[in-house]
């Protein structure tokens, strides 16, 4: 097919997905100025998480300005590299060797400083608690994108209290369905509709650490979860459960083309 074409089709997909996204903001559901939904804004992230994070930390503050996240790519798109770009410290955690050399060659600087420190390695319910030993009790940001085990590897961090949590979840189980993969430690995503923990599911494991879930990201991807203390209802929508949040998979909100490409590091 000629380029051109592919990218006139490309761009009317976009046009059409930021259509449907903009109508969908305008149900009554997402009107409340409590709702996280309307404040999507992407620098780096996948699905416009780094709004909604910014206006996370804009209603209960940042204490520490630091964050832990697993499963973070080569860095150039991910949820906290906006926040390590803003001065804040803090670990990533990578499996893949490729990845975790781009890492070190894009952001030595900030290795070199001491201000991100990478753990390399194949996050497990085993080596998790280990691995982050030098991660203190209290921070501000936890983040857990590992496809198949997010839901074991959340539940497996009961000592760490992060005021803010976001994590995957499987959008294709339905809200009230409480269900999560079978745990086994060498599991790997196939590319299909079983991996990871039901909304429902998340929403307990919030409830046993701490946690509310106060929203989900448009696209289905990301739920948000602030510890008991910080979160009230003057602050963010209630009822704080799986049924009132949950977003179904909306995959082709992931090629609207909003703003320009995520800047690369040298």
């Amino acid at each position: 097919m000629d380029e051109r074409v592919v990218e006139w089709l490309c761009r009317l997909t976009g046009a059409v997905a930021r259509l449907d996204e903009d109508i969908l903001l305008a149900q009554p559901r997402y009107q409340d100025p409590r709702s996280l939904s309307k404040y999507r804004a992407q620098m780096y992230s996948q699905n416009g998480e780094d709004g909604a994070i910014a206006e996370i930390f804009a209603r209960i503050g940042a204490k520490t300005h630091f964050f832990v996240e697993i499963g973070v790519g080569d860095g150039s798109q991910n949820n906290t590299r906006f926040l390590l770009e803003g001065g804040w410290s803090g670990i990533w955690w990578e499996a893949s060797e490729k990845h975790c050399a781009a890492i070190r060659t894009g952001f030595a600087k900030e290795i070199e400083e001491g201000r991100l420190t990478l753990i390399k390695g194949f996050v497990t319910r085993e080596n998790v608690v280990a691995g982050l030993h030098i991660c203190p009790e209290y921070f501000d940001l936890l983040s857990i994108d590992v496809d198949m085990n997010t839901s074991h590897i959340w539940a497996a961090l009961e000592h760490l209290l992060p005021r803010v949590a976001v994590i995957e979840y499987n959008p294709n189980v339905p809200p009230s369905l409480s269900w999560e993969v079978e745990y086994r430690p060498d599991a790997q995503w196939r590319g299909d509709n079983l991996f990871g923990a039901s909304l429902k599911r998340l929403e307990q494991i919030g409830e046993e650490l701490g946690y509310r879930l106060v929203g989900c990201e448009l696209t289905g991807i990301n739920a948000y979860f602030v510890r008991n203390d910080l979160c009230t209802e003057d602050k963010f929508l209630p009822p704080f459960t799986a049924e009132h949040h949950y977003e179904p998979p909306r995959l082709h909100f992931l090629s609207t083309g909003r703003g320009h490409p995520a800047a690369k590091r040298p």
